[in-house]
């Protein structure tokens, strides 16, 4: 073989090896690739997991109830903080400033001032703006126009019965005819209020607004550290109650009228502040029909033993109060009466002396100074009888 033989068959051998070479490399090439996706895939199926367990362990009823900010309502209060802390809450009816006199509402300004005055805890004011809700008004005033209506058609039936019958008068018929008149006009009016109020209601820019305030009460303000949680509600609302009537009686004096609200007056209150725009449409009272209630929780209604034990201690301090005032001033009024008795002579004789001393310019000088120095003889002379047992 020559050397270009050889040459040429080296050169086809090398080529040959480099195309194994590359087919090799692709083929290794393409298997790391495909197993680099299906790790991906593994690795995305596992987060998407992973995410799913943790919203899964996220949104559990625990973590609903720390977003809210109470933890339960029990006798009329809010507590707060696992039983550190509770609240009681006053809703008070508002006044119309602008169209009072400049004397009314000195009055209010003096009244409100006495209120700041009369603090002695922090208190929060709470406002909560309402789109009014006419369901129940329509309801009722359709009840009472169907009344109406009823009375209508049976006045007008006894009215046809006293035409046919052709023995009434004509101004017995003339007054039956005004009455059915009367409560037609009565019926067209009811008629255009529940149109008028039906029209206002789908008006979603009626809004009122509600005024609050609120007490707080902190467990931190026992004495005893070791209370048990039903000892400290107790406490809690004994103390909450008597503040929440004093701050009502304090507001009076601006003429604004409170009251406490009751376990379920306060849900509605939270209902409307954590559900603005359902509570327009959906109240609390379907929402609790509905089941929606299973995130508030309402103890037993023992309000009314607890406010009339309340109110029967107030009773029974101001009776104890009003008795021994009583008590005390018949004492001094006595120990008065027997000092007037003791002085009883002493008295009459002061008072001879100065009506004859007021006369003195009727008299003559000499005569009165004889008859003050004879009144003195006689006033002592009944002292020495009365101390020798003579009367």
């Amino acid at each position: 073989m020559t050397i270009n033989s050889i040459l040429v068959i080296t050169i086809m051998v090398l080529i040959l090896v480099i195309i194994f070479l590359a087919i090799y490399y692709i083929i290794i090439s393409a298997r790391e690739k495909k197993d680099k996706n299906a790790q991906k895939i593994v690795g995305k199926s596992e987060t998407e997991a992973a995410i799913k367990e943790k919203v899964a362990k996220s949104y559990t009823k625990e973590s609903i109830f720390n977003f809210m900010e109470f933890d339960k309502i029990e006798d009329n209060m809010i507590v707060q903080k696992n039983g550190k802390k509770y609240l009681m809450v006053i809703e008070c009816q508002g006044i119309n400033y602008d169209l009072m006199s400049d004397m009314e509402k000195t009055s209010v300004e003096s009244g409100f001032i006495q209120f700041l005055n009369t603090l002695r805890n922090p208190i929060q004011i709470y406002i909560q703006t309402r789109t009014v809700n006419l369901e129940d008004s329509i309801k009722k005033y359709k009840e009472k126009l169907s009344k109406i209506e009823s009375d209508l058609n049976s006045k007008e039936n006894r009215y046809k019965l006293m035409l046919e019958s052709g023995n009434y008068t004509d101004n017995q018929l003339k007054m039956q005819k005004m009455d059915i008149r009367r409560q037609s006009n009565l019926f067209d009016y009811g008629r255009d209020i529940i149109f008028n109020t039906e029209r206002m209601s789908m008006n979603k820019n009626v809004l009122r607004k509600k005024y609050y305030v609120i007490l707080s009460y902190f467990y931190s303000n026992t004495e005893n550290e070791y209370l048990k949680e039903n000892e400290v509600a107790e406490m809690a609302f004994s103390e909450l109650y008597t503040k929440c009537q004093s701050t009502i009686r304090a507001l009076a004096l601006s003429g604004i009228d409170g009251k406490v609200l009751d376990s379920y007056e306060l849900v509605d209150l939270l209902y409307n502040a954590y559900n603005r725009d359902e509570a327009e449409n959906y109240g609390i009272e379907k929402a609790e029909k509905a089941g929606y209630d299973d995130l508030y929780v309402s103890a037993p209604n023992v309000l009314e033993k607890k406010m009339k034990a309340i109110d029967e201690e107030i009773k029974k301090r101001a009776l104890d109060l009003a008795e021994d005032s009583i008590k005390f001033a018949r004492e001094d009024l006595q120990k008065e009466i027997e000092k007037k008795e003791e002085e009883f002579d002493d008295l009459i004789a002061d008072f001879a002396e100065s009506l004859i001393s007021e006369n003195e310019q009727y008299l003559s000088k000499e005569l009165t100074k004889e008859s003050i120095k004879k009144v003195k003889e006689t006033t002592k002379k009944k002292k020495e009888d009365a101390k020798n047992g003579k009367k």
